[in-house]
């Protein structure tokens, strides 16, 4: 059988040692850096020579230049005779933009699974996707992770009723509150631009309720901001929420917490937030699981 390692990029090194102690494989030793006039360098600084490599790299800000950093690397593990190469994406970046929403837009969530295809990425490993419909767009096999097994038992035995944000969320929040047998609830909204939405009513009785907002990811925050005051609205008594990926941009938790959102739970997946009365559920169980089971 031939031998398994990981190498980290430069996005979670962190998150990369985890998963590597959790599956018992090697964390092989690469740099990421950049030349004087700021091109992205990376050499893998091992024999990956017959080795199945797996590369941990989530891709968020800078997007870009994260995604061409993990492309480099697998085309570096490629051209040092490496047996197969595996991204693990705990989160990945360009999801949103999966749809042309105008003419003259680009698919980029296509554009960067093409990339990834190209620099010899034969598998992805990732953690929720913004579109389960995504899957699709890779040219190579994608094992998507979710959050459910680690994330439940922090919820469990607390009353929450489950309120997704916004109509795209439903089967996520669906999901949640069948497996922790709860109410569930929705908010309804249109968007009006880029990262901008107005919430519209609450669907769902939350009068009184201890409601729980499940998402996938928290970026500018304004989604999470504006259901939690709708919820306030109709007469929740608490708001509490869970995302995935906590892509937060400046700002973003200051908005979500000035909209009365008591109770912060998110992932690693990204670079954890430090931040008082924000719980970080980590994700490298998760990870090195898949690894077990598909990259040995």
């Amino acid at each position: 059988m031939s031998p398994a390692a990981l190498i980290a990029g430069d996005a979670h090194p962190r998150l990369a040692q985890d998963i590597a102690r959790e599956a018992g494989l090697p964390l092989l030793p690469a740099q990421v850096g950049a030349f004087a006039d700021g091109e992205t360098r990376v050499k893998i600084e091992a024999d990956v020579r017959g080795v199945h490599l797996g590369i941990v790299q989530p891709t968020p800000a800078p997007v870009g230049e994260r995604l061409v950093t993990l492309a480099l690397l697998a085309d570096a593990a490629r051209a040092a005779g490496a047996a197969s190469v595996t991204a693990l994406m705990p989160y990945f970046g360009f999801a949103r933009q999966d749809v042309r929403g105008a003419s003259g837009e680009p698919r980029s969530a296509q554009l960067a699974a093409r990339l990834l295809a190209a620099a010899g990425i034969e598998r992805v490993v990732v953690l929720e996707l913004h579109s389960s419909a995504l899957e699709s767009a890779f040219p190579m096999p994608v094992a998507q992770l979710r959050a459910d097994e680690a994330v439940l038992p922090l919820l469990r035995d607390r009353g929450y009723t489950i309120v997704s944000p916004d109509a795209g969320g439903m089967k996520r929040a669906q999901r949640y509150a069948m497996a922790l047998d709860a109410p569930l609830a929705a908010v309804a909204k249109r968007r009006t631009g880029t990262d901008l939405a107005v919430p519209l009513q609450v669907l769902g009785e939350v009068r009184g309720a201890s409601c729980l907002l499940v998402d996938d990811m928290a970026s500018t925050g304004r989604t999470l901001a504006g259901a939690a005051q709708a919820l306030a609205a109709a007469g929740a008594a608490e708001v509490h929420a869970f995302f995935v990926h906590a892509v937060m941009a400046p700002g973003a938790l200051e908005r979500v917490r000035a909209a009365g959102v008591r109770r912060l739970v998110t992932t690693d997946s990204v670079r954890a937030l430090a931040e008082p009365g924000v719980e970080v559920v980590p994700v490298a169980p998760l990870f090195a699981a898949a690894l077990r089971a598909g990259l040995r």
